[in-house]
């Protein structure tokens, strides 16, 4: 056997009602990017569990990231980071949905020229926005390591790997 150490500070918080507690997990004054998919959390009535937990921040909301998110997406949401001043991300959905989260947030502070370089050119990053996530599916639970899937379009593909990634919230949804 080979020796290693493992080290995964993502917290957890499973079970029923769990999402009630987001606000004792976001900073006091935190301005939150709600980030979801195709809708359907709006279908399944995690929507509104989570907006009810929220009321007391400020929240700005985009949807529509992709399975797979797309490069070009989550620049139209990094532009909503900036123009709004976001401080905390909350991606509610799948897989596809939390990789484009953990994406922006080291993009939302990433010194470089061009965000693509993170993924084109392997860039480590040191640092990226606070984050936490709903998981809307049993299957997404390997989510809480520091790896993400984007592709910039059909035919090209990135994963990248951060230390700054292992995000410090995460909640399973259970009905």
């Amino acid at each position: 056997m080979n020796n290693f150490q493992y080290r995964n500070p993502t917290k957890i918080l499973f079970g029923k009602n769990q999402i009630g507690n987001l606000p004792n997990e976001i900073p006091e004054n935190a301005k939150i990017l709600l980030l979801y998919g195709g809708g359907s959390i709006k279908k399944n009535g995690i929507y509104d569990q989570v907006k009810k937990a929220l009321s007391t921040f400020e929240v700005v909301e985009f949807g529509g990231i992709p399975a797979n998110p797309e490069y070009a997406v989550l620049m139209n949401a990094l532009q909503v980071i900036k123009k709004e001043n976001i401080t905390f991300l909350l991606a509610v959905g799948g897989g596809s949905v939390i990789d484009g989260t953990k994406f922006l947030s080291a993009a939302a502070l990433y010194e470089g020229d061009d965000t693509w370089d993170i993924l084109a050119k392997n860039i480590r990053t040191l640092k990226g926005m606070p984050f936490g996530t709903v998981l809307t599916l049993p299957a997404t639970g390997l989510r809480s390591l520091g790896l993400h899937h984007l592709k910039e379009n059909v035919n090209l593909r990135s994963n990248i790997n951060s230390l700054i990634q292992f995000y410090e919230h995460g909640f399973k949804y259970k009905r």
